[in-house]
């Protein structure tokens, strides 16, 4: 299982000389295995995904959720403009309205020129919730996880490891934080002895303080759960828009010098690719 990093950064794109290093474009991950293509959410970052061949005729995009920064380049995805592609869209069913409705108040105008019905590929889309599908040679799980509006996490398995994407996602939400039982903690079966978690680190452990109830975690409960589900490597994503570089890299360094345990841990980075045999 290849895994490459396309989108790091949560809420808004950035650019600017001060996020070069580790990237300013909207959540966005590849997985490939056996020529078979996952996109893990539709951020900006999307606009960076090159099929592993030409001749690839299916695209399958998982949706984590469908706020603005997770579907902002779908419209900017070319297989969605070629009529020889099978793209399959798969998202978090709503109680209220279908996918197709939806999908559609943003692929339409007057927030996007074309209409999501008058896309040429041949489109399937499909909700899930807390469910296990097969695509290819991954088997996934998909289970709802706590942030605003349905949302979920993703684990995807092959046939040698497993990846757990959970982008957005506040597991230590609760007047005591994070409750270290399994069965009450969100998210956990879908990290639990992962060999590559990617998961929502927006805050530092003093920001999340004044962030409660946004929907997204501190640093340092993201190390606690990694390291309690016996995660074999963490990446923090959906780093806060507002975060240079270099405060990153110093956030990183104190990280480290308190938490020098078995945990491999480090802050993804556009371009980053990861061999998970």
């Amino acid at each position: 299982m290849k895994v490459s990093i396309k989108g790091v950064r949560g809420s808004i794109p950035t650019s600017s000389p001060e996020t070069s290093y580790f990237g300013g474009n909207t959540s966005c991950v590849t997985v490939v295995e056996d020529n078979c293509l996952l996109i893990l959410d539709g951020g900006s970052g999307m606009q960076k995904v090159i099929l592993p061949d030409q001749s690839t005729n299916r695209v399958d995009i998982l949706l984590t959720h469908l706020h603005f920064d997770h579907i902002q380049g779908l419209g900017f995805f070319n297989p969605l403009f070629e009529a020889s592609k099978e793209v399959h869209i798969w998202a978090p069913v709503s109680t209220t309205q279908s996918l197709l409705s939806r999908l559609s108040k943003f692929l339409s105008p007057p927030l996007f020129p074309v209409l999501m019905r008058d896309l040429p590929c041949q489109l399937t889309l499909h909700e899930i919730s807390n469910s296990s599908f097969e695509i290819g040679p991954f088997q996934i799980d998909s289970l709802y996880v706590i942030h605003p509006g349905p949302t979920v996490g993703l684990r995807i398995k092959s046939k040698n490891s497993v990846l757990a994407y959970i982008p957005d996602h506040e597991p230590a939400l609760g007047p005591a934080g994070m409750i270290m039982d399994k069965k009450w903690i969100s998210g956990f079966d879908l990290v639990d002895q992962a060999d590559l978690l990617i998961h929502d680190a927006q805050f530092t452990a003093e920001e999340y303080k004044g962030k409660i109830g946004w929907g997204h975690s501190g640093m340092e409960d993201v190390i606690k759960l990694a390291t309690f589900a016996g995660v074999k490597k963490l990446l923090f994503t959906h780093h806060d828009p507002s975060r240079t570089d270099a405060q990153l890299k110093e956030i990183m360094i104190g990280l480290k010098e308190t938490h020098s345990g078995d945990l491999d841990f480090e802050f993804a980075r556009e371009g980053m690719e990861i061999e998970l045999d």
